[in-house]
């Protein structure tokens, strides 16, 4: 079934867990993922990266997207992720989005605000919740990630933006890590305390510790990011597929195992984030 962002997080939030957010790319992706929430019985949420939306992809993914939540019978949220400005926001709200995250935390503090707001009071005419960013979660390319979003910021942030849950920097970034990265788990647990107890999110979920995951979760991380994974089981399973002397031929039966893959990649963070059976 097809829900908001805010019906979603609240199940995670009367739950005590994590939504597990996976980007999306193609069709099989996006059967991977959906295999995945229905097998292990959990709400999940679908992003879309911004420069699918910007470029013509996002105008043939997002209906694969709405066709297979709605098909769902488990929650699906179809999210925009990191929307840089209001031409994405605009346009994935017109492709189906039912959640949309605004990220100016490149941006001044007055001017992320600014913006952030500006884009919740269009989407509230339209009953979509919005997602935040505060501090800056870079890449695993950048020199350090210093950044990192405090409790007083946070607190003012949600406060005037009306956002529904705040993506922080507390220690993730993008991509794939050179070894799992340690959390600010106290600063998750004063940010919540601050704001109130707000959904928070933690981006840069892949190759993150077991360990780090679960504290994380129980300091109050209620969605969390996976994309780079996703695609490694993706990517890792056609090149397996393309070396095999006797591979498939037809494109449908070739992508079974990468389907397989992703499923497999989804299963493992879903019951990670303690989402399994609670749809």
């Amino acid at each position: 079934m097809l829900v908001s962002l805010g019906e979603i997080l609240n199940i995670a939030e009367k739950g005590s867990f994590a939504i597990p957010a996976f980007n999306v790319y193609n069709m099989e992706t996006v059967m991977g993922v959906l295999k995945a929430a229905e097998e292990t019985k959990a709400p999940i949420i679908m992003q879309v990266y911004p420069r699918l939306m910007k470029e013509e992809a996002g105008y043939f993914l997002s209906p694969v997207i709405v066709a297979a939540a709605k098909k769902a019978t488990v929650p699906v949220c179809f999210h925009l992720d990191h929307g840089p400005s209001e031409l994405e926001t605009t346009r994935s709200i017109r492709y189906g989005a039912t959640g949309i995250m605004l990220d100016g935390s490149t941006l001044p503090f007055e001017e992320n605000i600014a913006l952030t707001k500006r884009v919740v009071e269009v989407c509230s005419y339209a009953g979509i919740q919005v997602e935040g960013e505060l501090g800056h979660v870079g890449t695993t390319n950048d020199d350090s990630m210093d950044e990192f979003t405090t409790a007083d910021d946070a607190k003012r942030f949600i406060e005037e933006t009306g956002v529904s849950c705040l993506a922080v920097a507390v220690g993730t970034a993008h991509g794939r890590y050179k070894k799992p990265p340690k959390l600010d788990i106290d600063r998750i647990k004063e940010i919540r305390k601050a704001t109130n107890n707000a959904a928070l999110v933690l981006h840069g979920g892949s190759g993150v510790g077991e360990d780090e995951v679960k504290k994380a979760v129980a300091a109050g991380i209620r969605k969390m990011n996976f994309a780079t994974d996703i695609c490694y089981s993706f990517l890792d399973t056609c090149l397996e597929e393309l070396n095999k002397p006797d591979r498939a031929i037809a494109i449908d039966n070739f992508m079974k195992k990468p389907i397989e893959a992703v499923k497999e990649f989804c299963i493992t963070k879903i019951k990670l984030v303690g989402a399994d059976g609670k749809a």
